[in-house]
Formats: C-alpha cells, structure tokens, sequence
C-alpha cells in the first residue's frame, strides 16, 4: 500500500498495517490527533473498504473520501506514480522472490523520494522540497490540471 502526499508528491513508506502507516505519515508531517488533519482519498479497494479500516479513521479522527467506482482519474496523483513505478521499477526488474522484490522497491522508493528531481517542486527531490515547506520558507499549494 502506498500513500501518497499530494500537495508534496512524497510517497510515504508503506508498511502493510493502517494504524502503524497513519501514525508513521502523522510524524513525518508532525501532526497529531486532534489538530486538523488531510483527508485520506481511496479507492473502492477491499483494504479501503473493510471495517477495520473505518474503525482506524474514526479512531485516529481522519476523514476518508472514497473515488466513485470506475474514476481513476479522481485518484491522478497516485494513479500517475503507479504508472512511474511501473516504468522505472517494476517494468525493469525481475523479482525471484518476495525478499528481492521488496529490496528493490524500497530503494526505488528512496530513489523516488530523496534524489528524483521534479519540475513541480522546483526541481527539487521531494524530501528537500518538504523540508522547506516544513521550516516554512515556502509554500505548498495545490496543483490542479
């Protein structure tokens, strides 16, 4: 599962249990339960439909918007980077074996975050580009197409 920051294009890290990637993405955007936090989009996908999913929004006060079925353009962002690891990672790479794949991937993934210039970010990696929105000499404002 991956998780994607849409005003900073950052992927979070992607460990397979919800409440444990919430907690993770509050720290790195040093937020906390209580405060305003974004909401999550998903699609209609059965991790993103299960109750226990619910239970883990309403707990950690997250609000939860759901695509409407068949409109993956409502979810561009992360459509967009599941072409680019598509391309650049899996299309490129054979995996032999669960441990080989998840190896690759997590460096993509630190590829992906921390040397991969875009142009939307002032051809910036995207982690140089949050740490200056965090220290708030920036910032970040919404792409629309």
């Amino acid at each position: 599962m991956f998780l994607i920051d849409q005003s900073l294009i950052i992927i979070w890290d992607y460990p397979a249990h919800l409440k444990m990637l919430a907690e993770y993405c509050f720290e790195k955007r040093q937020l906390a339960k209580g405060m305003k936090l974004p909401k999550i989009r998903t699609d209609n996908g059965p991790q993103f439909i299960a109750k226990k999913f619910a239970k883990t929004c309403k707990y950690l006060e997250m609000k939860h918007e759901r695509i409407p079925v068949k409109t993956p353009n409502m979810n561009a962002h992360i459509e967009s980077f599941h072409s680019i690891l598509e391309e650049e990672c899996y299309g490129i790479n054979e995996f032999n074996s669960y441990m080989e794949a998840y190896s690759i991937i997590s460096n993509y993934m630190n590829y992906y975050n921390r040397r991969r210039r875009y142009g939307s970010l002032n051809y910036k990696t995207p982690e140089k580009y949050y740490k200056v929105i965090m220290s708030n000499s920036a910032s970040a404002e919404p792409f629309v197409a």
